[in-house]
């Protein structure tokens, strides 16, 4: 039990050291240009074994330029900010086919579900019960959420 306190102490200090460009949307002061996404909550939150990840590339709905394409990557991370996942994106989209992992790929502007087995990187193993980050970046700006496993 003490080791599992420790590790949550120090995801919690790996959060701080994050970059927080981008964090949240809203978070923008007047002038500033538009993000170029938006991260929501996963769903459920809590989970056991699966879950979906929706996010926006964007400012969909209303995609004025939707011909533009943006970089997109989502990672899912342990509280040791060590890679766990790449969740691979829900259905498909244009040039995007359905269960293509969210590893530098192309997207034109629109909402999107991502979704996650709840196993590690390349492997068939459950990841542990406990608090992870999802981090979405779009064009180098990083959008960082946290999710719940629980068994």
């Amino acid at each position: 039990m003490r080791f599992r306190w420790s590790a949550i102490a120090i995801g919690v200090l790996a959060l701080g050291f994050m970059p927080r460009q981008g964090m949240a949307q809203g978070s923008q002061q007047p002038g500033q240009k538009q993000s170029a996404g938006q991260l929501g909550q996963n769903y459920p939150n809590p989970f056991n074994p699966e879950t979906r990840i929706p996010f926006t590339i964007g400012d969909a709905p209303s995609c004025q330029d939707g011909g533009k394409q943006y970089r997109v990557t989502l990672r899912v991370y342990n509280l040791l900010a060590q890679l766990a996942a790449v969740p691979v994106i829900q259905g498909g989209s244009g040039n995007v086919a359905g269960g293509q992992p969210l590893e530098n790929i192309l997207l034109t502007c629109g909402q999107y579900t991502a979704y996650w087995d709840g196993k590690y990187l390349n492997t068939q193993q459950e990841v542990a019960s406990g608090i992870y980050m999802y981090a979405l970046e779009v064009d180098g700006k990083r959008i960082v959420k946290k999710m719940i496993v629980m068994k």
